[in-house]
């Protein structure tokens, strides 16, 4: 097998359910070492095309390699290599951790220790404990264990911290980076676009069967180039009146709080900030911000909904 060769690669990715186009000519590539973020609403193909490639569910046409297998013909060799969490699945409740987690080890050729596996998500001190006294998060984190054990190259987190509190959050966060640099791919999906800027190095954007945007979080819908948002409060006697003209949009006025929209956010705050010291004055919460990943991956859904309405 090609060492050099992508973890997944998809070129031209096609699954029809009769006359529903389910996913429509995808393509995209996962390298080793990254974590590659999946992103879509409800009923838009992603969950499909996870599936297709752990070998869950056939495709109508196209290439899907998946760590040099098809996985629709890969077989044990293709499935003791990737490791899956689901967003939900059945444990024998009657099962302690340990007994679960030792069970799965034994279906794999070259498995981490179960006490490894369950260190790493943080549940050595419930090892003794049955499935059933779990909370949800600690559910969560047996999931993670049970995808861990087998020592995949490459990992498909579903929704993985779904029941976490914050705290068991982050170190679910910094557990998945850690397997990215141990050299580890994943493939995630998620609802929380904190934890997808937080992990992922590239995220796709899929609407309607189709791939409508690839990049970095960063770069998501231009928003690294974009434009800002600058707010500040005016202070009195001051009113929206006084202030200069610039390069930005009609200013809004929110009680108190004026708000600034410009594509040139250097240019803009120097000519703020140069009228404030000459009347010399403070602009009291004087912020810039750009759009947010969760702010970018909306505005990309909704132009990609108003499009297919549109029959484009």
């Amino acid at each position: 097998m090609d060492g050099h060769a992508p973890a997944i690669e998809v070129a031209g990715l096609c699954k029809t359910y009769g006359a529903l186009q389910a996913v429509d000519n995808v393509s995209f590539q996962v390298r080793h070492a990254e974590i590659y973020a999946l992103l879509g609403p409800n009923g838009a193909g992603k969950t499909t095309i996870v599936e297709i490639l752990e070998g869950h569910r056939s495709r109508t046409s196209g290439l899907v390699r998946v760590l040099g297998f098809d996985p629709a013909t890969g077989g044990r060799r293709f499935r003791e290599r990737i490791g899956i969490v689901l967003q939900s699945g059945g444990i024998d409740a009657e099962l302690t951790v340990r007994e679960v987690v030792g069970l799965y080890a034994s279906f794999y050729a070259r498995p981490r220790s179960a006490a490894t596996a369950i260190e790493q998500v943080g549940l050595t001190s419930k090892r003794r404990a049955r499935v059933r006294t779990l909370s949800g998060g600690q559910l969560r984190r047996l999931d993670l264990a049970l995808a861990l054990v087998g020592n995949p190259d490459l990992l498909f987190l579903d929704e993985p911290t779904t029941g976490f509190d914050p705290n068991a959050r982050r170190d679910a966060w910094q557990m998945i980076a850690g397997l990215r640099s141990s050299g580890t791919a994943i493939l995630l999906t998620s609802h929380y676009l904190d934890e997808v800027q937080y992990l992922a190095d590239r995220i796709g954007v899929i609407s309607h069967g189709h791939l409508i945007e690839e990049a970095t979080p960063e770069g998501l819908g231009g928003r690294d180039t974009g434009g800002a948002v600058i707010t500040f409060r005016l202070p009195a006697p001051l009113s929206g009146a006084d202030l200069p003209t610039g390069p930005w949009d009609e200013p809004e006025h929110h009680d108190g709080e004026i708000i600034m929209r410009t594509e040139l956010p250097t240019r803009a705050l120097l000519e703020l900030t140069r009228w404030a010291v000459g009347l010399g004055v403070e602009l009291d919460g004087l912020s810039v911000v750009r759009p947010s990943l969760e702010d970018a991956y909306l505005q990309i859904t909704a132009e990609a909904a108003a499009g297919d309405g549109d029959g484009r």
